[in-house]
């Protein structure tokens, strides 16, 4: 891979919020650009309220939850091989991602998940009253700690998402101001995407001499002297990009500058973003019409370990294209913790959603996230009914071996993550190199990187061409024009 500096060239309302799921289009952004006041605002607003502190140790015990894996070694951990000398410590990276009512969840759990796998110790900062905020597509995460936390901190990197009203909420928190200010003033990393530099960088002054991208939706709200086009734009401690179509590229940038170009090139490498440059986008085999006469219903399943980008990546871009995606839990519990530390709360547990009958059944991946789907007897119950009913089922990343091991790949063709290909009995099904694999009303894809491939062929099997170019413009997704 070649180095990823060469690859990549009026204060908000208070708010009883319901997120709206934003129309596609880059107009529809516009609108909602446009009826924004970028100035800063001059009284507290009710993201700055006094946070919900959090629980000491001896509180009552919350639901367990399986430990996030530590993929890199942290600051008390030392690196070295089996019997030898332990090499010297080297003191993790410190990283602030805040979030808030409306914050663009893609970009915000790529950020995060991409930063975490590069070995950097990213402190989820909720600026709202209460740690589970609900994200622009209706996603809910839930944050490690309050904004009020993190005043006495140093970070290496403060990074922003975008998304609307979630940058405006940004920009209204006097405590992450004050942080990111700081962060400025004494020439450590900051960075903002999508909405965020021009809604909330901007009103702070922190973007004075620097060359700076965005959304196209709020391009105007810039500078003009000072405004580019670019993906990627790095000037000097600040780095800015254009959407959740820009998201694992604004990431790597950010390991890039602070692990170097080596860790950057690993962390890309295990995203399979050589994968989305080299593969073919689709390959579709036995080809029949996905012919739905009504808003499609689409089940996601969740377990503790799944891949938070490829959830999050899934329900984010099929609810732009308007349709109707439920959340479900295997777990005991409505939180579940994704493989690189992300807390998403589903919208019911399985056995609740298995009273609907849904047009699609998609499995994300994860590695323990698929164990645990295949483990679950009303999935497993659902899956065969998707079957035999004739309807669209699908999955992503390691999650084939669920539909491999429940028999629902029979004379199908399919995809997986390049690990799993060779660790499954896959000689009659497995398609090596292709993104994305259709077959019939069977869906499978590689994952990670390729996550949004995936999601568009979707949207282009149900509605059309069009419609996932539209979706993939408000993006700002690289998409084939036919």
């Amino acid at each position: 891979m070649e180095s990823l500096s060469s690859l990549l060239s009026s204060p908000s309302p208070p708010i009883s919020f319901s997120p709206r799921k934003f129309s596609s289009s880059t107009s529809a952004f516009k609108a909602v650009a446009g009826s924004l006041a970028l100035a800063p605002s001059s009284s507290s607003s009710s993201s700055t309220a006094s946070p919900q502190r959090r629980k000491p140790r001896t509180s009552a015990p919350k639901p367990k939850l399986p430990k996030a894996p530590s993929p890199h070694p942290t600051e008390l951990e030392t690196v070295a091989a089996p019997g030898t000398t332990s090499a010297p410590r080297v003191p993790t990276k410190k990283v602030l991602v805040p979030i808030a009512f409306g914050t663009e969840e893609m970009e915000a759990v790529v950020l995060i998940d991409v930063l975490r796998r590069a070995g950097a110790d990213v402190a989820v900062a909720s600026v709202e009253p209460q740690l589970q905020v609900e994200a622009s597509g209706g996603v809910k995460l839930v944050a490690d700690t309050c904004i009020s936390e993190c005043c006495n901190d140093i970070f290496d990197l403060v990074v922003l998402p975008g998304g609307m009203p979630g940058s405006a909420r940004l920009r209204d928190c006097e405590t992450l101001q004050k942080i990111t200010s700081k962060q400025a003033e004494e020439k450590r990393l900051y960075g903002a995407i999508c909405a965020a530099p021009a809604v909330t960088l901007l009103p702070w002054g922190l973007l004075k001499r620097k060359q700076t991208t965005c959304h196209p939706a709020f391009h105007d709200k810039l500078p003009t002297f000072w405004a580019v086009k670019s993906k990627i734009q790095v000037s000097g401690e600040l780095t800015t990009s254009r959407g959740p179509g820009t998201s694992l590229e604004f990431a790597l940038s950010l390991v890039e500058q602070l692990f170097g170009e080596s860790v950057a090139r690993d962390t890309g490498e295990s995203l399979l973003m050589q994968a989305a440059d080299n593969n073919p986008r689709i390959e579709e085999l036995n080809r029949v019409e996905w012919s739905i006469d009504h808003t499609p219903r689409v089940l996601i399943p969740m377990a503790n370990g799944c891949e938070e980008i490829e959830v999050v990546t899934i329900v984010d871009i099929l609810r732009r294209a308007k349709v109707d995606v439920v959340i479900a839990s295997v777990e005991k519990n409505l939180q579940i913790l994704a493989s690189q530390g992300t807390k998403i709360v589903a919208d019911k547990l399985i056995s609740d959603a298995s009273e609907t009958v849904y047009d699609l059944i998609i499995l994300p991946g994860g590695k323990a996230g698929s164990e645990r789907l295949q483990k679950s007897r009303v999935l497993k119950k659902l899956l065969k009914e998707q079957d035999s009913g004739g309807r669209i089922f699908g999955a992503m990343c390691s999650s084939l071996s669920v539909l491999h091991r429940h028999g629902l790949l029979k004379d199908k063709r399919a995809t997986a993550h390049p690990s799993l290909m060779g660790g499954l009995d896959l000689s009659n099904e497995g398609i090596e190199g292709a993104r994305v694999v259709i077959d019939g009303r069977v869906i499978t894809g590689q994952g990670l990187a390729l996550a949004t491939d995936f999601v568009l062929a979707i949207i282009s099997k149900l509605f059309g061409h069009g419609r996932a170019r539209s979706v993939a413009e408000g993006l700002v997704f690289e998409y084939p024009k036919s």
